[in-house]
């Protein structure tokens, strides 16, 4: 079973989920990945989910404020080994309800085009793409969401 805890940036488990993530994303994003990786630092986020299977971390994300009402979504990872079971879906779910909670009204968040399942994973739960955003603005791998919590 799949138990989620609320946490933030400096908890450890988290810190070695997105060290996973950053490898996996410098490979996809190639020459492109140290423009995204300067976007992409975790020293203050104050909202981060960790997922863990029988005491395993398995999965991560984090929301930060990105206007006020809006809340992005940042740093979802899920090992490969325990991909398509839902827990991005539970991981998501979770950063949803704790952003309404704090009065946020809508979730955005950016992916790349060479992240397919990232693609289908957020279409699955609701978030339609829009025009890029900010720094994203004019980046062609980008692809940029939105959901009204």
């Amino acid at each position: 079973m799949i138990k989620l805890i609320r946490t933030t940036s400096d908890h450890p488990d988290f810190i070695s989920l997105v060290r996973l993530l950053d490898a996996d994303l410098a490979k996809r994003d190639g020459d492109e990945h140290s423009f995204y990786a300067q976007y992409n630092t975790i020293a203050t986020l104050k909202h981060v989910v960790v997922a863990y299977d029988n005491s395993k971390a398995v999965g991560c994300g984090a929301v930060k404020e990105q206007a006020p009402g809006v809340m992005e979504v940042k740093r979802m990872y899920v090992l490969p080994e325990n991909r398509k079971g839902g827990v991005a879906t539970l991981i998501l779910t979770e950063l949803e309800h704790w952003a309404h909670e704090l009065g946020y009204k809508k979730c955005v968040l950016e992916t790349g085009k060479r992240q397919p399942e990232a693609i289908a994973l957020y279409e699955k739960n609701g978030y339609r793409i829009t025009p890029n955003y900010g720094q994203y603005i004019g980046v062609d791998n980008s692809v940029c969401f939105e959901k009204m919590l």
